[in-house]
């Protein structure tokens, strides 16, 4: 096996707007990871001004404001990445709020679609129990991938972890908020992550897309877990992290913009 990968990634959005109408796309890998941006660009049809900046997070977006009437835009990357599976360490241990680095400390926090108060109960019934640790996060996330049911149009923009847990259902973003939301609720810090996984190893049953995941705080690093397919692999390039989807929404738009069709390919090159 080479020592890395070389993946394509990328998308293309087309919609409609009956107005100018300003956005936020953030499509791009995030910055400073182990991977290596070869080459990059963007597209957009008609052709308007942008510019990117870092938000509070550090995760690289894209400002623009999209024209009246369809529009189209496109963002194609050439990425290097390690050819390893996902880092673990089961010795991994947890830290009490007291230890814990400042600027980690907001991830212990409930927030919109993450309600670790309301869920808090039910996070003790169910790990509290379970000695404290990277291998509690392992079960939270082997958990969350056997009590949900992978299934399209079952949740909304609007679906919390608490409700998806009582559907027993969801799409990736509501696996990552569900495991989020039950460390929380037990002190150990999560964060959502989203970005770009390619079928290395195994092939999904249904079209590429953006895929969400979580990483938790344990001993003196973040580490990936993935409830959705609950197994490590090979390839994973972030592209936002925040407290919850709110945080890393691929496009926020200001004004009456509608986006009609979206393609991602994630793929060796």
């Amino acid at each position: 096996m080479e020592d890395v990968l070389q993946i394509r990634v990328g998308c293309e959005f087309h919609g409609s707007a009956s107005e100018r109408s300003p956005a936020v796309f953030q499509l791009q890998p995030f910055a400073g990871e182990s991977h290596k941006i070869l080459e990059e660009s963007w597209n957009t049809e008609p052709d308007v001004a942008r510019h990117e900046y870092f938000d509070s997070y550090g995760n690289r977006c894209q400002r623009l404001t999209v024209p009246r009437g369809d529009f189209s835009v496109r963002y194609d990357a050439l990425v290097r990445v390690p050819a390893t599976l996902d880092a673990s360490d089961p010795a991994a241990c947890e830290l009490s709020p007291a230890d814990l680095p400042d600027d980690v400390l907001i991830y212990t926090s409930p927030s919109r679609y993450c309600l670790s108060d309301e869920m808090g109960e039910i996070a003790i019934q169910l790990f509290g129990a379970s000695p404290p640790g990277y291998g509690r996060v392992e079960e939270i996330t082997a958990f969350v991938h056997n009590h949900l049911e992978y299934a399209m149009g079952t949740s909304t923009s609007l679906t919390t972890a608490l409700a998806a847990y009582e559907r027993g259902a969801g799409v990736c973003r509501d696996f990552a908020h569900l495991a989020v939301t039950f460390c929380r609720a037990l002190d150990i810090p999560a964060r959502y992550t989203f970005g770009y996984l390619p079928d290395i190893d195994k092939k999904s049953l249904y079209p590429i897309d953006f895929h969400a995941w979580f990483e938790a705080y344990l001993g003196d690093r973040w580490w990936t877990f993935d409830p959705r397919n609950n197994d490590r692999r090979r390839g994973r390039i972030v592209v936002g992290r925040g407290c919850d989807a709110v945080d890393v929404a691929m496009v926020t738009t200001y004004g009456n913009a509608t986006l009609n069709e979206l393609s991602v390919w994630s793929d060796l090159a």
